[in-house]
């Protein structure tokens, strides 16, 4: 084995698809510094010694003020991307169609707005990566690659 070969570091992130007569809820970025004014769906960074699926509920709870339980969580698709900054990340989208309370706009001071989209006309200023995630779970993948290059 090279001795000189590095192991890779990645970020990771959890992200949620909230899905409710054939459409998903997206919050529009702001002030974030990252990808803002385009849609994505909730989620955010993994925390130390955390689940994936105890982040998500949190994220859930954070951004569109709704409780979800963890075993009402479907595993939906990983997606490999690198972000502007060259930072390695792996993304991994959870899907559920059950939740206590109403969507809302929890955060404001970074998301804009908060609205629901058929799942198959997605906004044409969204996340890249997000995008690819729904698509490729609609399409039966659980795994793909964006933005490598």
């Amino acid at each position: 084995m090279d001795q000189h070969r590095q192991r890779a570091q990645f970020g990771i992130g959890v992200h949620l698809m909230m899905i409710s007569n054939a459409r998903i809820l997206l919050l529009r970025r702001s002030n974030t510094g990252f990808a803002d004014g385009q849609w994505q769906v909730p989620g955010g960074g993994l925390e130390l010694g955390e689940s994936l699926t105890a982040a998500i509920t949190r994220e859930a709870k954070e951004e569109v003020g709704t409780l979800i339980a963890e075993h009402d969580l479907t595993f939906a698709h990983a997606c490999q991307h690198r972000d502007p900054d060259g930072l390695d990340r792996l993304g991994m989208f959870f899907a559920t169609s059950v939740w206590n309370g109403i969507p809302c706009n929890a955060e404001p001071h970074k998301a804009s707005a908060i609205d629901w989209f058929p799942l198959n006309q997605l906004p044409r200023d969204m996340v890249g990566y997000g995008r690819q995630a729904i698509e490729q779970h609609l399409a039966g993948s659980t795994f793909s690659q964006y933005n490598l290059e």
